[in-house]
């Protein structure tokens, strides 16, 4: 129980009971309450903020008989510690004065004004900017889920339906929110426990009726079928729940959220969350993006080029017609060398996709319209950059960046060229945008002038030459004299403020001028606010068009970016073909190449129908999980519209990208790291079609030798046999390299490596054929395992080795036998039977051999 739970309100000061009020209101949040200059949180909210920010836990007064825990942070310090609790998934109410203490009676009227959620956020002091900030919902029917997300920094608003648990999966690891909201009825808790900022909702606000009514509220329609959506009733139950929160939180109109728009599956090809993880798109094993793909390919001039170009590739395109069309358009760039030119001119561009949602919810900052006005200024040398450029696609980009002559010469005439920070500062609307400001300011400003006159002319009707007249804010205007002389000061003279060696003193006149020059400047920035309030009523007619600008400048981003990594990277144009199949010459790896200090080697690979499945063998760090790893990235990147690193590229229709490839234990869920990889091997097994690749890396390592072979020689059989996809398949159980003797398509390719006495050069290249050993031995003592150690186990190995010589010279049975079967040393159960005259037993007796018989089975 809390300190704030079954609290006698009466009991409590008008103040806290105000505070106590708003707390109830906001339970599951942290209370920002506003009081001077501070933020004040109270009782538990101050605890909580204390641990949370290392700020001081103090205490104020009583209240009700008890000490009142507080804490509390400078209000112009708000964003720093804000940045902060979203971060760590902590939501925050603000809390402000919009009463007038003068006029107040009692505690000053607040309102909850604003509502800072890890998923809400628009400020550009909260936000990553180069990563999307999803707000996202799920609902779960009775057969499948829906599911919704929302970057409110943008308006991009998407709904799915899936139709498992693994494709959910996916879609959260795809998506990453920043903050989830669940239905209270939801089962499955460990599929989102490990994310940060779930919020639990009622079940009321999934309603279908009402979810539909606020979705037609929020675009102005009649129906949802414009939007091809009306058919997916439980994704639009959870699209309706994002948009009531919010609407909850945001506390405005929601003018740039305007359209929604269905993800389909089919559309790009499917990577499960596993493969996401493995390949590492976005973010590398231990959470970070070092070493990454989008490391490598993101050079990109903006940050809303950045974050597609993360969308991208984590929506891999199965259109032919949109990948060819963004691979001609990266060509044009670079036989137009026009690239580079494109990327200087649209750095300048900024943020403005960003800056169109501060402007839609009327949150934009004097420097975000200051932004926007440089923006639309750089418009027409993009598109004159982009006049020579005859690919269909460039052209109707250049299209899409639109004209805004009038908007620019607004912003031209009413915002000066690096405004204040914020408006309550004044001083961001420009002289000569509106002839009443203007007065204002003159009247305000021309003290400065009666101040000097009026010095003059008192130091000479006093005679007192140290006389000085200024002025600060805390006690305005005065007239200071020293205190030598301050016995020659006029009768008129008011004493305002007394400090050591001076008197400061006030008169009539100056006084009178004083309340004359504060009105004016407090007239003159009530005036500049309305103005600039007037100037969001303005622009915001042109939102979507503004919106359509920042789209394509970001699209031109990414593709100029791929033309830039093309060029410095060495990357080819990938053929996209109509066949099913891989054909790839001189392969990289992307980001091995980049980081490591040798030259990388490249190698090819040939997968087809006639060839679907290579039984990768070599030893460990020989290259297996590189060369498999950079087939899937190579196509993955093809499908982006990107070029590729190899010197030339031919990529089928692809469906699906799977990858099994290293593993960890799943303690959370109780799995360990062998129900790990049977888990994802089951869901290639039951997904993958024809048209998937497929990486499977050592399967069946996690168990007995017996088991783990047997497992790996069935999953590789299904692969090949039943499933046809193309298949990588990396394995240490060289009994494997026999499937391509007993079954077509199945290739034996190894990686290369030389021996020489206790050490092991590893040429990662990639040949024909199977690998003549392991070299496990070799490797463990490049890893530093004592020599003791390793002689042991080479004479261990002869042992073994010997034994399964032995073994083998009385087994007669055919080679693949062997292969699916353990080496179990039958002989004497065979000797046994063979002294065995079955006619010549009575049934006692052929009872008594059938008991012994099963002993020695048992034994084996």
């Amino acid at each position: 129980m809390t300190a704030l739970d079954n609290l006698d309100l009466e009991k409590h000061t008008p103040m806290m009971r105000q505070y106590l009020t708003m707390k109830a209101a906001h339970s599951d949040m942290l209370l920002f309450y506003r009081m001077g200059d501070f933020y004040e949180l109270f009782y538990e909210d101050a605890k909580k903020a204390s641990e949370m920010l290392g700020i001081s836990l103090t205490a104020r007064g009583k209240s009700g008989g008890d000490p009142i825990p507080m804490a509390g942070i400078p209000y112009h310090a708000v964003e720093g510690y804000l940045a902060k609790l979203v971060q760590i998934g902590q939501s925050v109410a603000i809390c402000e004065q919009i009463g007038d203490p003068a006029t107040s009676k009692g505690p000053v009227e607040r309102q909850v004004v604003r509502i800072v959620t890890p998923g809400t956020l628009t400020d550009e002091a909260l936000l990553q900017e180069r990563q999307d900030n999803l707000l996202a919902a799920l609902y779960q029917g009775k057969v499948g889920y829906g599911f919704a997300t929302l970057d409110i920094s943008s308006g991009r608003f998407v709904i799915s339906e899936l139709a498992s648990r693994e494709a959910l999966e996916a879609e959260i690891q795809r998506t990453r929110p920043a903050e989830l909201l669940y239905s209270e009825d939801f089962t499955d808790m460990l599929l989102i426990n490990q994310l940060k900022g779930i919020r639990r909702r009622p079940e009321w606000e999934f309603d279908y009726d009402t979810c539909i009514n606020l979705l037609l509220n929020q675009f102005g329609t009649k129906d949802l079928h414009g939007f091809g959506i009306s058919d997916a009733r439980l994704a639009l139950q959870a699209a309706g729940c994002l948009m009531q929160y919010v609407k909850d939180t945001q506390k405005t109109a929601l003018p740039h959220i305007n359209s929604i728009v269905r993800f389909n599956q089919t559309d790009s090809i499917i990577l499960d969350a596993a493969t996401r993880r493995n390949l590492e798109l976005t973010q590398n094993l231990s959470g970070g993006r070092e070493n990454t793909l989008s490391w490598v390919l993101d050079n990109t001039a903006t940050p809303m080029g950045s974050r597609m170009l993360q969308r991208w590739i984590h929506q891999p395109l199965r259109d032919r017609q949109q990948i060819t069309q963004r691979h001609t358009a990266v060509n044009e760039l670079i036989d137009q060398d026009i690239y580079l030119q494109l990327h200087d001119q649209l750095k300048a561009l900024g943020d403005i996709e960003r800056i169109m949602a501060r402007l839609a919810l009327r949150s934009a900052r004097p420097r975000d319209f200051a932004r926007l006005k440089q923006a639309m200024a750089l418009l027409p040398e993009i598109k004159q950059t982009l006049h020579i450029c005859q690919q269909p696609h460039l052209i109707n980009l250049a299209i899409l960046l639109g004209e805004f002559p009038n908007e620019h010469e607004l912003l031209e005439r009413a915002i000066i060229d690096n405004p204040p920070v914020l408006i309550r500062d004044g001083g961001v609307i420009k002289d000569g945008y509106n002839s009443e400001l203007d007065e204002w300011r003159k009247l305000s400003e021309g003290a400065s002038d009666y101040l000097v006159e009026l010095e003059l002319r008192e130091k000479q009707e006093t005679g007192i030459n140290t006389l000085k007249v200024g002025y600060n804010r805390v006690h305005g205007y005065y007239i200071e004299v020293s205190r030598l002389q301050s016995d020659r000061v006029p009768i008129h003279y008011q004493r305002r403020q007394t400090l050591k060696g001076t008197e400061r003193y006030i008169t009539p006149e100056l006084k009178e001028y004083e309340e004359k020059v504060l009105s004016s400047q407090g007239k003159a920035l009530a005036l500049e606010k309305r103005l600039w309030e007037e100037l969001f009523d303005l622009l915001l007619p042109k939102l979507q068009e503004l919106q359509q600008f920042a789209n394509a400048a970001a699209e031109l981003d990414v593709i100029s970016n791929f033309a830039e990594r093309a060029e410095t990277l060495g990357y080819h144009c990938p053929t996209m073909t109509n066949d099913i199949g891989i054909n790839i010459e001189a392969g990289r790896h992307p980001v091995v190449e980049r980081v490591s200090q040798n030259p990388f080697i490249a190698n090819p690979v040939c997968l087809s129908p006639a060839r679907k499945m290579l039984i990768v063998t070599g030893p460990n760090m020989g290259g297996k999980s590189t060369y498999m790893r950079q087939v899937a990235l190579i196509t993955l990147m093809a499908h982006i519209g990107c070029f590729v690193p190899a010197q030339s590229a031919n990529i089928g229709h692809i469906d699906r990208i799977f990858t099994r490839i290293g593993a960890s234990d799943d303690l959370a869920s109780g799995r360990s790291t062998f129900m790990v990889e049977m888990t994802e091997t089951a869901n290639i097994l039951h997904n993958a079609t024809k048209q998937s690749l497929v990486l499977m890396d050592e399967i069946g390592r996690g168990t007995s030798t017996y088991d783990g072979l047997s497992l790996a020689w069935s999953a590789a059989e299904n692969l090949a046999q039943k499933v046809n996809a193309l298949t990588l398949f990396a394995t240490h159980y060289f009994e494997l390299t026999q499937l391509p003797e007993l079954i077509n398509g199945v290739i034996n390719v190894h990686l290369d490596a030389i021996e020489h006495q206790d050490t092991i050069a590893f040429m990662h290249a990639v040949q024909e054929g199977a690998a003549s050993k392991s070299y496990g031995l070799q490797v463990a003592a490049l890893a530093g395992v004592p020599q003791n150690v390793i002689s042991a186990a080479k004479q261990k190995l002869r042992q073994l080795e010997s034994r399964d010589d032995h073994h083998e010279s009385h087994d007669k049975r055919p080679s693949q036998m062997t292969l699916s079967m353990p080496s179990i040393d039958y002989t004497p159960l065979a000797d046994k039977l063979a002294l065995i005259n079955p006619d010549e037993l009575t049934p006692k007796q052929a009872l008594e051999y059938l008991y012994q018989l099963k002993q020695m089975v048992k034994a084996l």
